[in-house]
């Protein structure tokens, strides 16, 4: 079943408690830290494209690609002016030149189930980075998965719209699944059904550092979220560091 259809007309009202621009903040200190301070930046997953305009507010100029049309038309009508939103599978995306980074955030990795296919994934990315560009991006723990998620039920109501969140997590195959049942107001008193089922994958770090240098990239270092610490047992969401590797002429360690 697609994912983000009916979800992606309320995705904005029940993720405000997501607080985007301390993301960015974050986000923008680490490009800045490793010497991308202005050039294009890709939003892999980009969504609604909350992240995508916040950095085009920083002056990056701005690439967004998703595989959702619903969510890139959202996007685009909270407004689009010099951001290119390309509707494209990140498993096999193609872009016109190279970029100075890519960001992707809030576990849109966590979408790609196949290891081979997160391979290739890191590989496009690599194809697509300037010599020694950045690549960012964040990722929800396996600890998460299984110790807060876990087999669990999530409602919420609000005048715009409902959902029902109910959430499995199949630990031998380290996926999270949950289902979506969605109620969108339309007219007056009127809602729409939609259902949704969503399956994410947890990865052991060290697999990730792996994939990452199977496709060619240099892997550069592991953060716990929003600090610059290592990540901990207990850590529900890491941030990934890697650079371009292969226009450069240089080893990896």
């Amino acid at each position: 079943m697609r994912a983000y259809t009916g979800f992606a007309q309320v995705y904005d009202l029940f993720m405000d408690n997501v607080p985007y621009e301390e993301w960015e903040v974050y986000v923008t200190g680490l490009l800045q830290e490793y010497g991308v301070k202005d050039g294009i930046v890709l939003d892999l997953g980009c969504g609604t494209g909350k992240m995508t305009r916040l950095l085009q507010k920083r002056g990056y100029d701005m690439i967004g690609v998703d595989s959702s049309e619903e969510m890139l038309q959202a996007a685009m009508e909270q407004g689009a002016e010099g951001i290119l939103y390309l509707c494209q599978d990140m498993r096999e995306f193609e872009l016109y030149g190279t970029v100075a980074a890519v960001v992707s955030i809030c576990d849109a990795i966590n979408y790609i189930l196949e290891e081979d296919e997160l391979r290739e994934v890191f590989a496009l990315v690599n194809n697509y980075l300037d010599p020694g560009g950045i690549f960012i991006f964040d990722l929800n723990t396996l600890y998460k998965y299984e110790m807060v998620l876990g087999d669990t039920v999530i409602c919420e109501n609000r005048e715009s719209g409902s959902f029902i969140w109910e959430n499995y997590y199949h630990k031998a195959e380290q996926i999270n699944e949950y289902d979506l049942t969605l109620f969108v107001r339309e007219e007056g008193e009127l809602y729409r059904k939609y259902q949704e089922t969503h399956y994410q994958r947890g990865y052991d770090l060290e697999d990730i550092r792996r994939l990452l240098q199977e496709a060619g990239m240099e892997f550069v270092t592991f953060y716990d979220a929003f600090t610059k610490e290592a990540p901990g047992g207990d850590s529900q969401r890491i941030y990934v560091i890697a650079r371009e590797f292969g226009k450069r002429g240089i080893k990896q360690a």
